[in-house]
């Protein structure tokens, strides 16, 4: 048996605007992503919005008995600026007494929350004055962060401030997957600086309440490797690295921003716009924890060709598509447990060994009713061999003195996925989507087990 920590967090994880559902009710206003459905449905899985989801809004109490049931000890979720602040400074009652009883219901289960206060859903108010792209911005989340810690700060342990940042960066500012669903480094930068500074203020505000508990960051991690030895593809993998992961590990961990990103974006003329005592506030306001979301590797190799001025990251790096690799032909993601092995190293080394957990893991499966057996129960047994195989590695790591406290898998129930609607599933639990019915699949038999031994046979 491998044995992990006493006292490990296992536990799953998701979102207020993918689960609660009830996303034009209860006083709660429009985020970026009611308003984009409400503009351009077509761009949607089978016209799937955010208003009902998984209507963890109305089932709660039946889900967190759920979770008891299969013995997680622990869970993520978000609060949803959009329910809470209205008009980003107007309490709603209604939304304070959701989450109290929400978290309470959770702790009386013996699940622990840990609680996110940013998963792309930008309000639609804020959106219209430029949203991340204005300095406003800034001062908008710190004042809702903090009315997050005033009204709930007894009820949680662990706060984090934003979910995989860099996703709401280069999906809205590079790629078009969120909204704006524009094409524009530089604003993309801008956006990025932006989002850095409402984490350090929200810290800031955490610290100067002196609220108990800790808070922290959840970051998408996919570690960085080049073709080959060369030189031009080293410097390649430096300089995504750079961008897709020290860009905001080092600031929220060392409390400072890599000398090396910062002469590359000005050598593009990328810099985004500062304050002068901003690099003061991002070295005083470390976090207390990190969380790791760890699905896949990062590929790179030198481009062929590179712009001036540059246009896009792939002018510093291009994709390598490795021959060897093992692929989930749903979502064309690499499988590579090796690489969270490389994770906890890579803390433990160049992170000060801060605690850690894997904030998100798992494996998203298209029409999963073909392994539905005749008693009705989805025998996923790909999910268990993924999660099983990042496990072992993840205990290796752990073994070698990295400091992790918990593993989280995404997600709980199938739950609702951007413009991915339905398509691809992830949870413990199926979800029935013409009747809310949840039912357990393998996987959570598995994870019950695996809860009970602490381990690994």
């Amino acid at each position: 048996m491998k044995k992990f920590p006493k006292h490990f967090l296992w536990g799953a994880a998701t979102s207020a605007p993918q689960s609660e559902g009830h996303s034009s009710l209860n006083g709660k206003s429009p985020s970026t992503w009611d308003k984009w459905y409400e503009l351009a449905p077509e761009k949607f899985q089978k016209d799937q919005g955010p208003e009902h989801t998984t209507n963890m809004y109305e089932l709660y109490k039946e889900d967190v008995k759920r979770m008891k049931d299969i013995h997680m000890n622990s869970f993520r979720t978000s609060i949803a600026w959009t329910r809470l602040l209205p008009d980003g400074k107007t309490i709603n009652q209604e939304a304070v007494e959701f989450y109290r009883s929400y978290f309470e219901e959770l702790r009386v289960n013996g699940v622990k929350p840990i609680i996110n206060l940013f998963h792309f859903d930008m309000p639609w108010w804020l959106m219209e004055k430029g949203g991340w792209e204005v300095r406003e911005s800034v001062d908008a989340f710190a004042f809702y962060a903090k009315t997050c810690f005033d009204l709930f700060g007894d009820l949680v342990e662990y706060w984090t401030t934003f979910n995989e940042p860099m996703v709401h960066v280069e999906c809205g500012y590079l790629y078009g997957y969120h909204y704006p669903a524009v094409n524009d480094f530089k604003k993309a930068v801008q956006v990025g600086y932006h989002t850095l500074m409402a984490h350090t203020m929200a810290v800031k505000m955490f610290r100067n309440g002196n609220y108990p508990g800790e808070i922290g960051i959840i970051l998408n991690v996919s570690p960085c490797y080049p073709r080959s030895e060369s030189v031009e593809d080293r410097q390649a993998a430096e300089i995504a690295d750079l961008l897709n992961t020290k860009s905001f590990l080092d600031p929220a961990v060392l409390g400072t921003i890599p000398k090396k990103l910062i002469d590359c974006l000005a050598e593009s003329q990328l810099l985004p716009v500062t304050a002068k005592t901003d690099l003061i506030e991002i070295e005083q306001n470390t976090v207390d924890f990190i969380g790791m979301n760890y699905y896949q590797p990062r590929r790179v190799k030198a481009p062929e060709r590179v712009n001036h001025p540059t246009s896009s990251p792939e002018d510093f790096y291009a994709h390598y598509d490795w021959p060897n690799k093992k692929i989930n032909p749903y979502r064309g993601w690499e499988i590579y447990p090796e690489a969270l092995y490389d994770v906890a190293m890579m803390i433990k080394n160049e992170y000060k060994n801060i605690p850690w957990y894997v904030s998100e893991n798992g494996m998203g499966v298209a029409d999963e009713e073909r392994f539905m057996d005749e008693t009705g129960m989805i025998q996923d047994d790909y999910r268990i061999e993924f999660m099983e195989e990042h496990l072992e590695q993840l205990y290796k790591g752990i073994e070698a003195g990295s400091n992790c406290f918990g593993y989280h898998s995404w997600t709980f129930i199938d739950c609702w996925s951007w413009l991915n609607g339905y398509k691809n599933r992830y949870g413990f639990y199926q979800l029935d989507l013409e009747t809310d019915q949840r039912r357990l699949k393998k996987s959570g038999h598995w994870f019950k087990e695996l809860i009970d031994h602490n381990g690994l046979k």
